[in-house]
Parts: structure tokens; C-alpha cells; sequence
């Protein structure tokens, strides 16, 4: 009887102690092919950039007005004053006209002989037109803090017009060059120089005159 029991017994610990021993094994199993699976993908939460393009205007004429200084040969420097008409043909080229007006000085011969003027009070009216073609050099953008860019160009023009002066007109021949700042959709600031050259004789000597001026203004698109 005892010899039974003790049979009995050796096989209830046999029995438990193979199904510790397998069901280690099946663990392990699955904490293998666990590790075996692949990691999730993390995806990146990036915030997009909300991109505001330029509002560049796409008319091709541009008028405005400017004011500087003109420096009229063998006279005084003085102010002068006039408007611009420019018609953008391509992103590069543009044709332009202008006018303007002065009042000249004395010479220095009138000023220091203290004689009789040598021009009347409306010889001394000086006023031009012209038309010229220009080329933009450098276009591109200034940057002003972080914020704010300004789309600007650097240009020459060459053009002919007529200067009248002391009751006669002169066939001119231009020349200058320009720097453009776009300050909004269809406003320009022009910061320009120009000479203005033509053949005088008017103090007894036939030669060419160099009339140089500076000028800033402002111009509208439309």
C-alpha cells in the first residue's frame, strides 16, 4: 500500500514539475518573437509656414513727380521740379519721358562786374523734355529688419529731348542712371542722376554744356 502511494506521489511531482518546465519554454517563446516585432514609426508633428507671396504689381506704366537740384553750366545751382512717364516693356527694359524746370542764376562774371544782366528775368526760365530708354542692372531686394523686403533695381538710360533756355531750344542728348525702391504694389521711390548736355554759345563761346541734376521722387503704377 505504501509502496503505491509513494508511486502515486513521484508521479503527481513528475507531472508538475513538466508542466513548469514547458510553460517557462512557452513563455520565453513569446517574449522572443515579441522583441522580434518591429518598433513603431514616431511620426514628427512639423508645423508648415504660412507663405505669403509678393504682391508685385503687374501694370506696366509708372508716372510720378520728383524734386531736386540742377546744376546749369557757367550758372548758379538751383531747384528744380518735373513729372516722368515710364512704360515697362519687358522685366529689364523701359522707355520713359520726362519734364522739368528751373530758374537759373547769375554767372560769375554778372556777379562780380555788378553790370547789366546778361539775361532777362524770363530768359532765365529753363525748362526740358525728353525720351529715353532704360535698363535695369541689378534687380533684386533689400531686407529691413526681419520682416520686411523691398524690391529694388539699379539702372542707366540714354535719351534725346530739347532744352529751352535764354528764348532758344537746344537739341539735348541725356544720360543718367537711377536706383528704384518699391515701397508697396504701386508705389516706387526714385533716387536719380542725370546730365543733360547740349551746344550753347551763349557767352560768346560755342560749346558743349553739361547740366547735371539730382533728384528723388515718387511714382504710382497702373
Amino acid at each position: 500500500m505504501e509502496s503505491r502511494i509513494r508511486i502515486f506521489l513521484l508521479r503527481s511531482a513528475l507531472i508538475t514539475l513538466g508542466a513548469f518546465v514547458l510553460g517557462g519554454c512557452a513563455g520565453r517563446q513569446v517574449a522572443v518573437s515579441s522583441d522580434d516585432e518591429p518598433e513603431a514609426v514616431i511620426q514628427p508633428e512639423v508645423s508648415r509656414r504660412e507663405i505669403k507671396p509678393a504682391k508685385i504689381d503687374t501694370e506696366d506704366f509708372e508716372i510720378g513727380a520728383y524734386y531736386g537740384i540742377k546744376s546749369v553750366e557757367d550758372f548758379e545751382t538751383n531747384a528744380v521740379y518735373g513729372v516722368r512717364l515710364a512704360y515697362h516693356v519687358s522685366e529689364n527694359f523701359f522707355v520713359e519721358g520726362t519734364y522739368g524746370r528751373t530758374d537759373v542764376g547769375k554767372t560769375s562774371f554778372e556777379k562780380l562786374s555788378g553790370g547789366a544782366p546778361l539775361l532777362t528775368s524770363s530768359q532765365r526760365k529753363y525748362s526740358y523734355y525728353d525720351l529715353s530708354a532704360g535698363y535695369n542692372l541689378l534687380p533684386g531686394e533689400i531686407f529691413i529688419g526681419k520682416n520686411h523686403a523691398f524690391s529694388v533695381a539699379l539702372y542707366v538710360l540714354a535719351g534725346v529731348g530739347n532744352t529751352n533756355f535764354a528764348d532758344d531750344d537746344n537739341f539735348t542728348f541725356v544720360i543718367g542712371s537711377g536706383y528704384r525702391m518699391l515701397l508697396v504694389d504701386w508705389l516706387a521711390m526714385h533716387l536719380g542722376v542725370r546730365d543733360h548736355m547740349f551746344n550753347s554759345d551763349l557767352l560768346g563761346k560755342s560749346k558743349v554744356t553739361h547740366n547735371i541734376e539730382m533728384t528723388l521722387g515718387l511714382t504710382v503704377f497702373f
